[in-house]
């Protein structure tokens, strides 16, 4: 009997697959060492506000679909990435929270998809402002490998990332390749 293997992952970005720096890790233990930690959502929190503020380029928070947004509003500057969990494919909590951090908390940051990010919805993370993505999809590595990101050329709803307005209707938008 063989044993079932986990995907690999690989971290994408708009630019190609690189080298991924973060880690995740599940507590505060891991800022005692030399890397950038990617931490839940409580022990984030639990951080001493100073401790937030002198690791915020090497500090990012991991949000559940269920984790509530609004808890790092106002910690935002202390930090440098967010990364936004995806457990099932039919789960589309995390598009709200991705479209949110750029429109209305104006994020500069990275915002990462991390979990079950699939084909048919890495055109809609982009248009949204998603920029890194760890990808285990077999289909969705291939397809990049070769350069595929699929998606629709014609968009009617405005997003967070701004886009050319379509010839002599303003409401239709033409995505930009």
């Amino acid at each position: 009997m063989t044993e079932p293997t986990t995907p690999e992952t690989r971290l994408w970005t708009p630019t190609g697959f690189r080298e991924d720096e973060w880690a995740h890790a599940e507590g505060a233990d891991a800022l005692s060492g030399n890397g950038r930690f990617i931490l839940p959502l409580q022990a984030f929190l639990a951080l001493n506000p100073e401790v937030r503020r002198s690791a915020r380029e090497r500090l990012g928070v991991a949000l559940q679909p269920g984790d509530q947004l609004e808890k790092i509003a106002d910690l935002l500057d202390q930090l440098s990435l967010v990364a936004l969990a995806f457990p099932a494919f039919s789960d589309g909590r995390s598009f709200s929270k991705g479209e949110l951090l750029r429109s209305r908390y104006h994020f500069e940051g990275a915002v990462r998809a991390t979990g079950q990010v699939l084909v048919d919805q890495l055109p809609h993370m982009l248009r949204l402002g998603f920029d890194e993505f760890e990808i285990s999809n077999p289909v969705l590595l291939k397809r990049l490998e070769e350069g595929r990101t699929g998606g629709l050329g014609l968009y009617y709803q405005p997003t967070a990332m701004p886009e050319p307005k379509g010839p002599k209707y303003s409401w239709r938008r033409v995505r930009v390749s």
